[in-house]
C-alpha cells in the first residue's frame, strides 16, 4: 500500500506543478492518461487513488467540470474492480459530491452511478446503501434543498436526522395546517420501505422536536394519533385493528390521496393482506368493505383488550378516546405533497 501511495505522489506532484503554472487542462488530461494506464494493467488501487485527490486537487481550484470527470472515472474504477461498500469509499464518494459545484452538470449523474454501484454490490440494498443516501441527505440539508434531502433521508436509516430535516423544512417552507401531514408522509414512505425501527424514531423525535406540537401521545391532531396508533398496531400484525383503525380515521386519511397507496401496500407487507385487484376502487376501499367479514371474534375483541396496548392504558387520567378523536381540517393546498420526491412503491 506505502508503494501504491509513493507511485500516486508522484504523478500528483507532476500535475500539482502544472496546475500551479494555471495549466489545468494539461493537469486533467495527464490524470486521464494514468488513469487509463493503471485501469489496463488493473492497478485498481493505484486507480481510485489517483482519480479521488486529483478530483480534489482540480476542484480546489475551480476546476469543477475537469474534477467531475475524475469523479466519475473513479466510480468506473470501483465498479471495474467490484469494490464492496466500506466506510471509508463512503466518505470519499460523499466528499467528492459535497465539493462539486452544486450547478455542475454532472453532479446527479455522479450521484445516481453512486447510488448505482452500492446497489449492485450490496444485493440487500437494492434501492442503495442506506448510509450512501444518509450522508447524501446530510449535504443536501446543509444546501438548503430540502427536496432532494428528504428523498435521500427516506432511503437511509437515520430516523432522528430525518425527523430534524423535516422540522427545519416545515418550519421553512411548510403551512401551519400541515405539521401533521409532513411526518405522515415519511412514517408512511418508511413502513412502505419496509423500515419499521426507522420510522418510529423519526416519528417520535419530530413530535418532540417541532415547536407547533404539544407534548403527547395522545395528540391534539387526529393524524398524528393515527400514526402512533398505525406504529403500535405493527406489533401485533392484527388485520382487524389495522382495518377499524382506517376505518376510524378516513376522513384524516382522505387529507392526502396518496396515503391510499400507501396504506394499500402497509396492508399487504405487515397485516398479510392479499395484493389489489385491478379494480378503479383500489384495495383500501375493498378492505374496508369486506375485511370484518372474515375476522374471528378474538381479533375484534382486540381493540379493547390488552393484546393492542390500547391507547386509554397509556392516556392515563386524561380517560380521552383517540380513536374517537378523528376530525380534521379539510386539505389544504398542499406543500408537504412536493415533498414526495418521486417517491415510489415497489
Amino acid at each position: 500500500m506505502a508503494a501504491v501511495s509513493r507511485g500516486v505522489d508522484r504523478v500528483l506532484a507532476k500535475c500539482e506543478a502544472c496546475i500551479i503554472a494555471g495549466n489545468y487542462y494539461e493537469a486533467h488530461q495527464m490524470f486521464r492518461t494514468v488513469y487509463f494506464r493503471y485501469s489496463g494493467q488493473q492497478k485498481f488501487a493505484e486507480a481510485a487513488d489517483l482519480l479521488y485527490r486529483g478530483a480534489l486537487i482540480l476542484m480546489q481550484h475551480n476546476q469543477h467540470s475537469s474534477g467531475a470527470d475524475l469523479s466519475l472515472l473513479f466510480l468506473d474504477v470501483l465498479n471495474k474492480s467490484k469494490s464492496s461498500v466500506t466506510d471509508n469509499i463512503i466518505g470519499q464518494i460523499s466528499e467528492l459530491f459535497e465539493k462539486m459545484d452544486p450547478e455542475c452538470p454532472e453532479r446527479y449523474p455522479f450521484l445516481t452511478k453512486a447510488i448505482t454501484w452500492s446497489s449492485k454490490v450490496n444485493k440487500q440494498h437494492k434501492r442503495g446503501h442506506p448510509d450512501l443516501h444518509q450522508r447524501f441527505g446530510v449535504i443536501f440539508k446543509q444546501e438548503r434543498n430540502y427536496l432532494q434531502a428528504r428523498y435521500h433521508y427516506i432511503h437511509s436509516s437515520d430516523g432522528e436526522g430525518c425527523a430534524k430535516l423535516l422540522v427545519e423544512f416545515h418550519t421553512n417552507h411548510g403551512y401551519s395546517s400541515e405539521v401533521d401531514m409532513f411526518i405522515t408522509q415519511a412514517v408512511l414512505q418508511y413502513l412502505c420501505l419496509q423500515n419499521k425501527t426507522t420510522a418510529s424514531l423519526c416519528f417520535e423525535i419530530y413530535t418532540q422536536k417541532h415547536p407547533a406540537i404539544d407534548k403527547g401521545p395522545p395528540f391534539g391532531m387526529p393524524l398524528l394519533n393515527f400514526i402512533w396508533l398505525l406504529l403500535i398496531a405493527l406489533e401485533g400484525g392484527k388485520l382487524a385493528v389495522f382495518t377499524v383503525l382506517c376505518e376510524k380515521y378516513q376522513v384524516s386519511i382522505n387529507r392526502d390521496p396518496n396515503y391510499r397507496e400507501y396504506l394499500d401496500q402497509i396492508g399487504q407487507l405487515f397485516f398479510g393482506v392479499p395484493p389489489p385487484q385491478k379494480t378503479p376502487q383500489g384495495l383500501f376501499g375493498n378492505l374496508l368493505q369486506n375485511v370484518l367479514v372474515d375476522v374471528d371474534s378474538d381479533e375484534e375483541e382486540s381493540m379493547s383488550g390488552a393484546s393492542f396496548s390500547h391507547p386509554q392504558s397509556r392516556i392515563g387520567a386524561s380517560g380521552s378516546n383517540v380513536l374517537n378523536n378523528s376530525t380534521a381540517s379539510s386539505p389544504s393546498s398542499s406543500k408537504s405533497r412536493k415533498s414526495e420526491s418521486n417517491f415510489e412503491v415497489d
